[in-house]
């Protein structure tokens, strides 16, 4: 006997992300709307960035400037070092041009830093997009101002999604990587769908009792949405000793109990008697018991609501 359980879940996205600008500005230019796809690197979004420009030009004026100055340095003390080989110039001359070099040479790596800084801030004045997805919303438009960490587009990743399910935290020792899935997608209720078990989250949620079971499905002609609903048949073998009996045999009372009618046979008279059973779990018109009853015992499967205990009966086979 293999037991079934119908689990509710929807398809995920791998990666979720709300962006977010690296420097505050006007948006000069959305580039996308909700729902255009994007490749990784695309341009999202533009800040305006005049002013950005000309803080980048004018590091670039000074880095000239300071390689200009770098090279006359090197220039006079070229011939510095001339003179002092015709001992024309004293050596504290000679001195103080070496360390004038020196010092133009470091003033030049400050500004070529200052200008790659500035390179890098005009860079940040665009907003590219980090993964291939989808834009899932759009949280500002051209005009309005952005502060650095203030989300304006999130972009949902749209390959290689997932469907989750939330299933009792009963059945998480009971899952794994070879456990058969069914899908079911509620967009297309009448497909069936091979999925495959790609993880289980191990914790459970305190309040439902439910864990994550994460699963995917190879169907490359579907098109499968973050958000949609699916449906899920997990199939396993009846777990250890359980007794398997007729779904007729179980009866219910009004005060929670639950019984089978066992019947117990001595030389040629058989007598039927009530046991209380645990239910586990029910699969194609059977019940596996999981304690209160013998693997070996009979039962009674028709008549069984008007017995009384000890009763003399007459079994016969079922049809």
């Amino acid at each position: 006997m293999t037991e079934q359980l119908t689990v509710t879940g929807s398809v995920v996205a791998p990666r979720v992300s709300r962006l977010s600008t690296e420097v505050a500005g006007w948006v000069a230019a959305m580039d996308v709307e909700v729902g255009d796809r994007v490749a990784a690197g695309a341009v999202l979004l533009r800040l305006d960035d005049e002013l950005a420009a000309i803080a980048l030009a004018a590091a670039r004026v000074a880095m000239r400037a300071a390689a200009a100055e770098l090279a006359d340095a090197r220039r006079r003390l070229a011939e510095a070092e001339r003179l002092a080989a015709e001992r024309t110039i004293p050596e504290t001359e000679l001195r103080a041009r070496r360390a004038e070099v020196e010092l133009d040479a470091a003033t030049l790596e400050h500004r070529e830093a200052d200008a790659r800084r500035e390179q890098a801030l005009l860079a940040r004045h665009v907003l590219r997009a980090p993964f291939s997805g989808a834009v899932s919303r759009k949280l500002h438009n051209a005009g309005e101002w952005v502060e650095p960490g203030s989300a304006v587009l999130e972009l949902v990743a749209t390959d290689d999604l997932r469907i989750d399910f939330a299933v009792p935290q009963a059945w998480y020792g009971r899952i794994d990587a070879a456990t058969a899935v069914a899908v079911r997608l509620d967009a297309e209720p009448g497909r069936v769908l091979r999925g495959r078990v790609v993880g289980r989250v191990p914790l459970s949620d305190a309040t439902s009792r439910t864990f994550l079971l994460l699963t995917r499905i190879d169907a490359d002609e579907l098109t499968l949405i973050p958000g949609m609903s699916a449906r899920a048949t997990l199939e396993l073998a009846a777990g250890g000793s359980a007794v398997v009996v007729p779904r007729d045999a179980v009866l219910r009372y009004p005060d929670g109990r639950i019984t089978v009618w066992e019947v117990v046979r001595d030389g040629g008279e058989a007598r039927v008697y009530e046991r209380a059973v645990t239910l586990g779990p029910a699969a194609a018109g059977r019940i596996a018991l999981s304690a209160g009853l013998a693997a070996d015992a009979e039962v009674v499967v028709e008549g069984n609501e008007r017995l009384r205990e000890g009763q003399a009966v007459t079994p016969r086979a079922p049809p």
